[in-house]
Parts: structure tokens; sequence; C-alpha cells
């Protein structure tokens, strides 16, 4: 199918486009995902196991909950010139 017609059947959003897409070599931009090691104090594994069974998920999802909500929120706090904003949004 050519771009044109593929474009106008998605504009159209009446049609499913799913069974026109080549889906074996789709990727999330920016998603790749990176292993990487941690240590932490036996403290700190044990209370994000603690906190991790009390909301029913791994220590992995919420240790990646966790430093994402924090990435976020830095990146909220900053102006575009890097200085941080004055005040609590």
């Amino acid at each position: 199918m050519k771009a044109k017609d593929f474009g106008k059947k998605f504009d159209k959003g009446k049609e499913d486009i799913i069974d026109d897409l080549d889906l074996s070599t789709a990727r999330r931009v920016s998603q790749e995902q990176k292993r990487i090691n941690v240590d932490f104090p036996s403290w700190v594994v044990e209370s994000l196991d603690r906190e991790a069974a009390r909301i029913g998920v791994t220590r992995q999802s919420i240790i990646k909950v966790w430093l994402v909500e924090r990435l976020r929120a830095e990146a909220a706090n900053k102006l575009p010139n890097g200085n941080a904003t004055s005040g609590v949004h």
C-alpha cells in the first residue's frame, strides 16, 4: 500500500489499519532498555520490598516508577536555561 493510501485510510478513522502495519520491527523511540547495576544498603532494599509488597508490584517496578516520577518532577522544576524555578507547582 502506498503511503498516500495508508494516510487516507488512517485519516478516515473508520477502518482498522493494524493489518497494514509490519509490527515485527516496531520500536518505541527513546524507550530502549539498558541494564544497569545499583548497590543499595540492605535497609533500602528491605524498605523497597515492603513498599512493593504493600502495593503489589515488584521491587524493580517500584524503583522504575519512583525514578521516573523524580526525573519528571526535576525536569518540571527547571527552566530551559537550566535554572530552578521559584516556588512549588
